[in-house]
């Protein structure tokens, strides 16, 4: 059960670091999908906290932009906008993809990006995704009355599971990810339902084809709920950037993806989905990113 002897809402960012100053144990939220559920139902026992900070009307916590070739959205920005918003349903077609398999539709409506990746569970479903578009993390503290901020990568952030780079008193501003667009991009993920589930698997792939080469330009596969971290298979790709694509090389690549599994539950399991996660997303973003697979003789090539 979670209890809290102030609910305090604000309505700017530094007012949000105006309470933290008079109450430095305070517990900041915005959807609340995950803080709830956690006290709800005792996997923390109870939960007693002197303050509550309520940021969801902060505007400076709300934005989608495209600044360059980067996209900035804001540490309020909900999982149903990663379907619903058109620069990042054109930009970053991954989160749209990734939304779709993040419970249900009233939960995407008040769900954070945020509080999904401060929350840092192995099964987060956004890190994968967030992962592959090169994403780092705002964050922001004040001090003497200034507000300093400081750029993390997400790969940097998250040190383990409800462990990450987030200092005391300072909060999520937003976040940076790289746009996407002309990329072919792919989500997996299996739990025991479709929606409201925990992640066994999860997996995200963007991938730019150069039709004119029959090569990839650029591949970036993320994975989690097979580790205490979301991780980029970063030799893995490297192994697929500037090459002929073949159906055999894919799946050797995906075999050795196995590798990366390091949960002690349902190890056997994990090893064999990941494996067919990795080839078949990897089939499908470089299929969305315009190569097909045709074959040579002995040898199916994608061109």
């Amino acid at each position: 059960m979670l209890t809290y002897d102030q609910y305090k809402v604000a309505n700017s960012l530094h007012e949000v670091f105006d309470i933290l100053d008079a109450h430095p144990a305070s517990r900041i939220l915005a959807g609340a999908t995950d803080l709830l559920p956690w006290a709800r139902y005792g996997r923390a026992g109870d939960v007693h906290l002197p303050s509550v900070i309520d940021v969801s009307k902060v505007p400076d916590l709300k934005y989608i932009k495209l600044s360059g070739n980067r996209i900035w959205m804001g540490a309020n920005t909900t999982i149903a906008e990663f379907q619903n918003n058109p620069l990042l349903r054109e930009h970053a077609s991954v989160l749209a993809q990734c939304a779709v398999w993040f419970a249900d539709d009233q939960i995407r409506e008040q769900a954070t990006v945020a509080g999904n990746v401060i929350n840092a569970s192995p099964a987060g479903d956004t890190q994968p995704a967030l992962l592959a578009l090169n994403t780092s993390i705002r964050l922001a503290r004040r001090e003497q009355g200034k507000v300093l901020e400081r750029l993390v990568s997400l790969d940097d952030f998250i040190h383990g599971p409800g462990k990450t780079d987030l200092r005391h008193e300072e909060i999520v501003l937003g976040f940076e990810c790289d746009s996407t667009m002309g990329y072919g991009s792919a989500f997996e993920k299996v739990g025991h339902r479709r929606s409201l589930v925990i992640s066994t698997v999860c997996l995200a792939v963007v991938a730019k084809v150069s039709p004119a080469l029959h090569t990839l330009q650029d591949i970036r596969i993320g994975i989690g709920a097979v580790g205490p971290i979301p991780k980029r298979l970063l030799d893995l790709e490297a192994r697929l950037i500037g090459q002929k694509v073949s159906a055999r090389l894919i799946r050797e690549i995906a075999e050795e993806a196995s590798d990366f599994v390091q949960s002690r539950s349902r190890h056997g399991y994990r090893r064999e989905v990941l494996v067919n996660f990795v080839e078949r997303g990897v089939v499908s973003a470089i299929n969305r990113g315009g190569l097909k697979l045709v074959r040579y003789g002995e040898e199916e090539l994608y061109v």
